[in-house]
């Protein structure tokens, strides 16, 4: 019985790890699509290489930095260049957890990435990605996630509202203020223009995919088959997600008369962002007001950003940032005493602030250090690389000719070009 439940505990491990990386071509239809077609090919390859490269900084230190032994304050300090070696006692094949948890590794880098689109150096890209996968990302997982001080004062976050979605926010938000706005975003008054993307389809899909990949995010967290408890975290995840894209939906409507379909996309997003923390906490009710109430700020604080001349083409900070804190927060008044096997049940089911006051530490030190360590890298960087942005000719062309020398559309560019030359 216990071979077969390690047996079943593996292979639902391994399908929440395949879902999680499928998730990664929803990242790349949406970043894709929310911004222009002359970046598109950029796009497509730089996210396929990142996460490769992610993948081998993850196998060399990152797991060890978030779950191996003999920790510090900051990381775990064994287990560096994982072998596959089978963890003594564990219910399931580590190997296997070791792919579940590289994938959010990528993940998390792939979201910070979103506030390098459009400007950004093929070279800065490289570099940031083997720094935030070594020293940005294993840190804070290892804080919640691997036995850190976070965990052991009992912080909620399931599935990664912080650990993945927070982290990366930040460090677009990072990326965003030392790269400046795109050519064009800002007129002179200060007044912003709505630089659209080129593919609204390309988005809708990539947040379907994104929303059939969240599944192996947040049940496959639960590492386990024997309870079915899965299927109650599955629940919670769909619920948050459809109550976001509704309320997204609804205010833009009422604000603005028409209903934006980027900003009900968004919604959706934004609502399975929140309720990743506490999908496994809180009860279906409140999994709806999570996602609902996810919904409608994202549809402000995307406006607050824009304002500020914060020009976040995917709405990284909104979507992943804002999102994710609130959803960490959440459980600080939703989780329940029969649900809270972490830390305390919420302020709404008698535990007071205690657990509330976690939730806001874990957000308040994660995102400032994630903040602080990305904007150090980059201001480095920014001096040592000769910036971090391509030229103003570059970014005109478009990235895919700059830096790569070809098309993402080939036929339609390609025959703009010789039309141009004859």
């Amino acid at each position: 019985m216990e071979d077969t439940l390690f047996l079943m505990n593996s292979v639902w491990i391994m399908l929440g790890a395949i879902l999680v990386i499928f998730m990664l071509g929803g990242f790349i239809l949406l970043e894709a699509g929310s911004t222009r077609m002359k970046n598109a090919g950029h796009i497509a390859g730089k996210t396929i290489f990142t996460v490769g490269l992610a993948s081998l900084v993850y196998w060399a230190v990152g797991y060890a930095f978030t779950f191996g032994g003999n920790g510090n304050f900051f990381v775990g300090l064994t287990d560096f260049f994982y072998s596959g070696a089978q963890a003594e006692g564990a219910s399931y094949s580590t190997a296997v957890f070791f792919v579940f948890q590289c994938a959010f590794a990528c993940i998390s880098i792939t979201i910070a990435l979103g506030g390098f689109a459009e400007r950004a150096k093929l070279s800065v890209y490289l570099v940031f990605t083997i720094l935030f996968s070594a020293l940005i990302y294993p840190v804070i997982a290892h804080w919640i996630w691997g036995g850190g001080w976070l965990a052991e004062h009992g912080k909620q976050d399931f599935a990664g509202s912080t650990v993945v979605h927070l982290t990366g926010a930040m460090a677009a938000f990072a990326a965003t203020i030392l790269l400046k706005p795109r050519i064009g975003k800002y007129n002179k008054d200060g007044s912003a223009n709505n630089i659209q993307g080129h593919n609204q389809v390309f988005t809708a899909l990539g947040v379907l995919i994104l929303w059939v990949g969240w599944f192996g995010f947040n049940a496959g967290s639960t590492v386990a088959v024997d309870d079915g408890f899965f299927g109650f975290v599955a629940l919670n995840t769909n619920l948050a997600a459809g109550a976001g894209a509704v309320a997204a939906l609804l205010i833009s409507w009422m604000v603005l008369g028409k209903s934006d379909v980027p900003t009900m996309l968004n919604g959706a997003l934004a609502g399975l962002v929140a309720i990743t923390a506490s999908c496994a906490f809180v009860d279906t009710w409140a999994a709806v007001v999570i996602g609902f109430i996810a919904g409608i700020l994202v549809f402000y604080s995307a406006r607050f950003f824009e304002k500020r001349k914060i020009d976040d083409p995917i709405f990284a900070l909104s979507v992943h940032g804002v999102a994710g804190v609130w959803g960490t927060l959440s459980t600080g008044f939703f989780a329940t005493p029969e649900l809270a096997t972490v830390g305390k049940p919420g302020l709404f089911y008698g535990g007071g602030f205690d657990q509330l006051g976690v939730q806001f530490m874990g957000v308040a030190v994660s995102g400032i250090y994630a903040f602080v360590v990305s904007f150090v890298i980059l201001a480095i960087a920014k001096k040592v690389m000769n910036g971090l942005r391509v030229t103003e000719e570059e970014e005109v062309m478009g990235l895919d000719m700059s830096e790569h020398g070809s098309y993402g559309y080939p036929e339609l560019f390609a025959s703009k070009d010789q039309n141009v030359g004859s």
